[in-house]
C-alpha cells in the first residue's frame, strides 16, 4: 500500500467519524419515550459501522478514482441527513425492519471482520456468512434499515436523502465489482454467487 493509499485510508476513517458525531448531534434521543425509539436504533446501527471501520486492516488495493470516492461519500453522507419526525408512526413494522436490516448488516460486518471500509479498496475476499447469499449483503442490510426508519419517521426529506443514498449505493456496487474483479478469488465468488444486492433480481 504506497503512501498516497495511506493518507486516503485515514482520510476515510476521519471524515466517517467526523459525520457520526455529526449524526449524534442532530438526533440524539431527548427521553425515552417511544419517539426515540427510531434514533437510537440508527445510532447503534451507524455505531457499528465506525467500529468496524476504525479497527479494519490497511487495503491492498484502495481506488484512487474521484467518481469511486465521491460515491462513497455522497452514500455515506445522505442517510445521515434524516430528521426525526414529531409524529413517528408505524412502531412495530418499522422497528422490525430497522433491526432486521441491522442484522444483516452485522452478520456482514461479522464476516468482513477487520475488512471493512467505504470507498472501494480490496482488503481480502470474503465469501462466509452472508456473503454465501449477495455478493453485497452490507448494503442490503442498510436499504432495509433505512426503509425502517422511513416508516417510523415518514417525511419527504427522509424519502429524498434515502432515494439518494440508495443511488450511491448502486453506484458503489457497480464500483467496487469493477475494483475487486481484477482479483482471481473475488472472479471466483462472483461464479459462486450470482446476485449481487438482491436475491432472484440484481
Amino acid at each position: 500500500m504506497n503512501r498516497a493509499s495511506r493518507l486516503l485510508d485515514r482520510a476515510e476513517q476521519a471524515a466517517a467519524l467526523i459525520l457520526y458525531a455529526f449524526l449524534v448531534q442532530r438526533i440524539w434521543p431527548n427521553d425515552l419515550s417511544a419517539a426515540s425509539l427510531a434514533p437510537a436504533l440508527v445510532l447503534l446501527s451507524e455505531g457499528v459501522i465506525i467500529l468496524f471501520l476504525l479497527i479494519r486492516r490497511p487495503a491492498t488495493d484502495i481506488s484512487l478514482r474521484p467518481q469511486d470516492w465521491a460515491a462513497a461519500i455522497a452514500g455515506t453522507i445522505a442517510p445521515l441527513l434524516i430528521v426525526k419526525s414529531a409524529e413517528p408512526s408505524n412502531l412495530a413494522v418499522g422497528a422490525f425492519f430497522l433491526l432486521f436490516g441491522m442484522f444483516t448488516q452485522l452478520s456482514a460486518k461479522l464476516s468482513l471482520r477487520r475488512s471493512f471500509g467505504l470507498v472501494a479498496a480490496n482488503r481480502g475476499v470474503k465469501t462466509g456468512g452472508a456473503y454465501r447469499y449477495v455478493r453485497h449483503p452490507m448494503y442490503l442490510g442498510y436499504m432495509i434499515s433505512h426503509v425502517g426508519f422511513l416508516l417510523m419517521s415518514p417525511t419527504f426529506w427522509n424519502l429524498a436523502v434515502y432515494a439518494i443514498g440508495w443511488s450511491c449505493l448502486v453506484l458503489r456496487v457497480g464500483f467496487e465489482e469493477r475494483l475487486l474483479s481484477g482479483d482471481a478469488d473475488y472472479r471466483a465468488f462472483k461464479e459462486k454467487v450470482r446476485y449481487r444486492l438482491l436475491p432472484g433480481l440484481y
